[in-house]
Parts: C-alpha cells; structure tokens; sequence
C-alpha cells in the first residue's frame, strides 16, 4: 500500500537544503511505512484464516512476521544512534522519539495478528459460531483504524490522526457486546474452548484498535508538538 508513497519531509524546509540528519529521518519515515504495509498485510491474513477458514492464510504469519520482528529493531536502533551520535534537539528529537513508539505500537499489532492465525487454527475444527459475522464487522473496523493512521502518517495529517480515536469507541462499544454475548452464553453444547478463543479474538482486536490509535495520536503529537 505504501510502497510507492512520496513521504513528505517533516518539519523541515524544502529550501533550506537536505542535511544529512534530514536524509536518514526521511529514510526512517520509509521503513516505518514499508513496516506499516507488512502490518497491513499480517492483519488481512489473519482476518482470512479466522473468517474465511483459510490455514494456507494462516501459514504465511510467520513468515511476515520476522520481516516485521527485523524493521522493528532496525529502526529502533537508527533512532537511538541518531539521537546518540547527533545529537537533535526540539522538533528531531520529539520526531525520532515519536518513531520509537510508534513502531513499537505496529510490533504490537502485527504480533497480535500472528496470535489470531494461531487461533484460527485451534478453532478450525469446530462448528462456525453465530457471533462470527459481528466479531468479522469488529475486525473489518481495527484494519480500517490501521490503515487510517498509516495514511496520516504518510501525509502528516494531525486532523486524520487524531479522527481515529472515534472509530476507536465504535470497536470498544463491539467488544463490549461481544464479550456479554460470549461470556455470559446459555446452553453451550459441551464444548467450551471455542468459545474461549473467540474471546480471545476479541480481545486482540481491541488491543489491536488501541494500537492504531496510539499510532495516530503520535502523528498528530509529530505534526504539533501537543500530546493528547
């Protein structure tokens, strides 16, 4: 989704020439997008391996996420040698330290997204469940609130970073539901596990939500310099 995207520089001046802090922080904003694309794309899997029972889905995790394992510690160590070695000061440093946490924040969801093919896995041999549809609906909406903040990330965009904390409460208010609807189910015919994995599913999805609003708060704290 990323791959061919014109990162915008941050903070810096087109006319007043390209230092070469200005070079490796623009060079980070690529990794974490190219990061963020991997992220994208472990989230969709997964969704398929649990919605559409595909394990050929589910196989692929693993994989993708040692790509995301390994441009998570490149770029943690880039910041921190930056930030060692020269030295920012005000807007770098609110930026590099703002990278830091937000691709710890994208770490987070790509391995919650390994964990959900997992689950698709143990489920596989049971039955559908009837709240599959709605828990498919709280899925659909985490992977719009990622991609979202992806997108202000790319374009710096404080407003659309910010806006993803109201898709935020729309999955909350479906966890809520959903984990009632779960937790509290009559007449269970024998098996109990399914039940408990589903749980578990919802709960990732609302950790992964979370995760994608903190990512958009960082923009908008990268863009203003305001935390919110």
């Amino acid at each position: 989704m990323f791959e061919n995207t014109s990162v915008k520089a941050i903070i810096y001046d087109p006319n007043s020439g390209t230092t070469q802090l200005t070079r490796e922080i623009r060079r980070i904003e690529r990794d974490i997008l190219r990061m963020g694309a991997l992220v994208e794309q472990s989230f969709r899997l997964s969704h398929q391996a649990l919605f559409a029972r595909d394990l050929k889905a589910a196989e692929e995790l693993p994989h993708i996420d040692k790509q995301i394992d390994h441009f998570y510690k490149q770029i943690e160590s880039d910041c921190a040698a930056i930030m060692t070695m020269q030295a920012p000061v005000a807007q770098d440093l609110r930026c590099l330290s703002a990278f830091m946490q937000l691709v710890r924040d994208l770490e987070r969801i790509g391995d919650y997204a390994k964990d959900l093919a997992e689950i698709a896995v143990k489920i596989f041999p049971y039955p559908p469940h009837p709240s599959l549809p709605e828990i498919a609906m709280m899925s659909h909406h985490a992977q719009a609130m990622l991609a979202t903040s992806l997108v202000a990330l790319a374009d710096l965009d404080a407003a659309g970073g910010r806006s993803i904390k109201q898709l935020d409460d729309a999955v909350d208010s479906a966890y809520e539901h959903l984990y009632q609807t779960l937790a509290y189910q009559r007449d269970v015919p024998g098996v109990i596990e399914p039940i408990l994995l589903l749980v578990l599913v919802i709960r990732h999805l609302e950790r992964m939500a979370d995760h994608a609003t903190n990512i958009g708060q960082r923009v908008a704290y990268i863009v203003t310099g305001q935390r919110h």
